[in-house]
């Protein structure tokens, strides 16, 4: 595109009338900046029609503007054809270096495979999400184009309807995401496939047809070529519709999401937790809203709706509980306040454990029988003398253990000593270091008055987890 003030369409107001057009030439890598250029402009290419007339379009803007594209391709091996693909890309992708476009292609291969019942689609999309946001850091690319069209997009809203998605689902595929520096763009989402295809045949570009795309037991494929016929016969005007119902469902989920956010700073209650009493305060939309992102947060993901009106109608009844949540986590409520842990399992066998004591170098080490984890660090004072290690040994509460907070402090059971310190019941369950008669230590308590290492004298500090902790969290410690 060119016009009388901008002859090469560098001009930011050039820029932005091309990228806001429906038609394919339209796609164009970043507009340029006074503050300068990306250094390369990445494009998906599968070497089907669409993402090839993509590609096309991309290196004829970039050229203009003295970028260099590179083109990703990734091979997924679930395809006789798929060696062939690459081929045919290869030279492709040479005839148009030949002709001097800034062009290079980079390949891909997967080693792995989906694992047994797993969805191939969903596998598949994720392994080449993956492997194009890599090779597209490694090129130094900060802007990544898909070829997705308007069609795409009113079928991912008619597939995320009939699974019963919300605002959030109907918006379907963004414009644009950024993602760890990368941004992800579709700048033909608002484009037919009708002008993608006449772009094809204006250029003369030949492109492959993947056979899968003809498989039934796919349900995007069963949804185009069973049901869309069907569907546009009887409503003409079907594809811009769900494209509409999409940027609506996107502005709501929008919406939805900033109220969240706003609610969430008035009730939460440090360090992560939710205070119960003011999120009861809100109203049942916003409580739902708020949660939901609350549980995102705290890595718990999407929560179900199943799950979440479980919640709307128990947390108002309840003053302490504990509700599993997918994975190693549950959600608990203890003295108002509601919080997200990992649930306790005896994962390690005495086998697989090493005999107690550990090794004193700040490190999480399983302890025997499966009793969960434990950690010693060197403390200058209220620790426990390193001589008490020797001989000791873990025991689960029996029942009738008494235990004093400090010295001068009285003796009293380890129910009482909890409730005193306001140590949810979750947390009580770790096993006692004993040293023949003598009570040491007490997961949540700390060293029994009585056992407390005199001043000078070498001692530590024990920390105990039901579980091993994140590898990620120990790096960071």
């Amino acid at each position: 595109m060119r016009c009388a003030r901008c002859p090469t369409c560098r001009c930011p107001s050039c820029w932005n009338a091309a990228t806001n057009a429906s038609s394919p030439t339209a796609a164009s890598p970043t507009p340029p900046t006074a503050e300068g250029r990306p250094a390369c402009v990445a494009v998906a290419l599968s070497g089907g029609r669409d993402s090839t007339a993509l590609c096309h379009a991309t290196v004829r803007a970039a050229r203009a503007l003295g970028l260099t594209v590179v083109a990703l391709h990734v091979h997924h091996g679930l395809q006789a054809e798929a060696d062939d693909w690459v081929r045919h890309l290869e030279r492709q992708c040479r005839r148009w270096q030949r002709a001097g476009w800034p062009l290079r292609l980079r390949v891909a291969r997967l080693t792995d495979r989906p694992p047994a019942g797993a969805s191939i689609e969903a596998w598949a999309r994720q392994r080449r999400h993956q492997a194009l946001g890599r090779m597209a850091a490694e090129e130094g690319a900060t802007l990544l184009l898909l070829a997705h069209h308007a069609r795409d997009q009113a079928e991912t809203v008619c597939l995320q309807a009939l699974r019963g998605a919300g605002p959030a689902g109907l918006a379907a595929m963004p414009r644009s995401v950024v993602r760890d520096g990368l941004t992800w763009a579709r700048p033909w989402l608002g484009c037919s496939p009708q002008a993608i295809e006449h772009y094809v045949r204006r250029h003369r570009l030949g492109h492959i047809e993947d056979p899968s795309n003809r498989d039934p037991r796919f349900e995007r494929n069963r949804l185009r070529l069973q049901v869309w016929p069907a569907l546009v016969q009887a409503f003409p005007a079907t594809e811009q519709a769900l494209v509409d119902v999409a940027r609506q469902a996107w502005e709501a989920a929008e919406l939805i999401d900033e109220i969240a956010a706003a609610d969430l700073e008035a009730v939460r209650r440090a360090p992560h937790g939710l205070a119960l009493a003011a999120w009861l305060a809100l109203s049942p939309a916003r409580r739902r809203a708020s949660l939901r992102r609350w549980l995102k947060e705290q890595g718990a993901g999407h929560a179900s709706d199943r799950f979440v009106d479980r919640l709307l109608a128990e947390l108002p009844q309840t003053r302490i509980g504990r509700w599993p949540v997918d994975g190693p986590l549950e959600l608990r409520l203890y003295r108002g306040t509601l919080s997200l842990s990992r649930r306790s399992s005896a994962s390690i066998t005495a086998t697989d454990a090493p005999v107690w004591p550990v090794a004193i170098d700040h490190r999480w080490r399983p302890l025997p029988a499966g009793q969960g984890w434990v950690r010693l660090r060197p403390v200058e004072e209220g620790g426990l003398p390193c001589s008490r290690l020797a001989g000791s040994h873990w025991q689960a509460r029996q029942g009738g253990e008494r235990f004093a907070l400090g010295p001068g402090r009285p003796a009293r059971s380890l129910k009482k000593q909890f409730q005193t310190l306001g140590i949810p019941a979750w947390q009580r369950q770790g096993p006692l270091l004993w040293s023949g008669a003598q009570l040491l230590w007490v997961p949540g308590l700390g060293v029994e008055a009585q056992a407390r290492a005199a001043a000078g004298e070498p001692q530590l500090s024990l920390e105990w987890s039901a579980d091993e902790p994140d590898a990620a969290a120990q790096q960071l410690e």
